[in-house]
């Protein structure tokens, strides 16, 4: 079994093709699961996935109403990955949770205050055995892990090794700083190492780069900007969001500026050409280029032909 799990992450973590594999997950937005007009606005806000919430949106007296709400809310026209956030697997709702929400036109769900990898090779069990039941091609289910406490953190190794359901994984910073007992501040100074182990992680297990906390200063725009701009430069690929007026920022900031992928065609080009005649170091606009310095330049410019590619496809659909 250890030997197998070795293999296993061999294959997700030696392939040299790995940073042009990555989706495309710039902005996640909540949507309260059991408002039917916030729904709507949110499906529609231009996210690349909405995220219907059937945890801390709703209330306790409105839980078990609300899942026939999101299973309707799943089979709306979008154009958008659809996910749920379920309850908690150790609370009373969530086994029925992913049994009424397991149903065609689900991409994912999100597993709020996970901490332990057998949380995930539970709920993988319970979902594959809905997708036999229900006719759904098995695993095709993701699994976002919500790391939100501190044994959620110190599990981070395990967790992120879990199952093939896990893909990425997520920081949420509210209840996590609620947890510790910090401060949370507009500078965040105080995320930095926890962030930064949700990056090496993440590649370490051969998963695509780590999903950013929400926040909540709807009124100040400018620290949403700033904290994207961060979690970007630190390695994570996109940011939970709470309002619609947040995507648009969050699309932009995790999306290569034309201008870096101008640099990375000439970088690409120009290692091409060199690698042709039987070089493999060169300098390009003043910066050495090497094997892993071209492999960046072609991993931006793949992004950014998917990212264009995904935004023609939806003009293409647009009434």
């Amino acid at each position: 079994m250890a030997n197998a799990a070795i293999r296993l992450h061999a294959r997700r973590t030696d392939d040299d093709n790995w940073e042009t594999m990555i989706s495309i997950y710039r902005s996640l937005l909540f949507a309260p699961g059991n408002n039917a007009r916030m729904v709507e606005k949110c499906v529609n806000a231009g996210a690349d996935a909405v995220i219907l919430d059937l945890e801390d949106a709703v209330a306790v007296a409105q839980k078990s109403g609300t899942r026939d709400l999101v299973v309707k809310a799943l089979a709306l026209p979008r154009r958008c990955k659809a996910y749920v956030r379920v309850n908690a697997l150790g609370t009373e709702w969530c086994f029925r949770d992913l049994d009424a929400i397991t149903v065609k036109g689900l991409d994912g769900i999100v597993l709020p205050k996970t901490e332990h990898a057998n949380d995930l090779i539970t709920v993988d069990w319970m979902l594959r055995s809905l997708e036999k039941e229900r006719g759904m091609p098995e695993g095709g289910i993701d699994v976002i892990p919500l790391i939100e406490t501190a044994l959620g953190f110190t599990h981070l190794h395990a967790i992120a090794r879990a199952n093939r359901r896990i893909r990425r994984i997520a920081f949420g910073a509210g209840d996590f700083t609620l947890d510790l007992g910090m401060s949370w501040s507009d500078g965040e100074s105080e995320l930095l190492p926890y962030r930064s182990a949700f990056v090496v992680e993440s590649r370490a297990a051969g998963l695509e780069p780590p999903i950013d906390t929400a926040l909540g200063k709807l009124e100040q725009p400018a620290i949403f900007e700033a904290t994207a701009r961060h979690a970007m430069e630190l390695g994570f690929q996109g940011k939970l969001c709470i309002h619609p007026s947040q995507v648009k920022s969050a699309n932009k900031i995790f999306r290569p500026s034309d201008s870096e992928v101008l640099k990375a065609r000439r970088i690409t080009e120009a290692f091409d050409d060199a690698e042709a005649r039987g070089l493999a170091a060169l300098t390009v606009d003043g910066q050495f280029v090497d094997y892993p310095i071209a492999h960046r330049a072609r991993a931006i410019v793949a992004r950014a032909e998917r990212i264009s590619a995904a935004e023609a496809a939806d003009l293409s659909t647009s009434p």
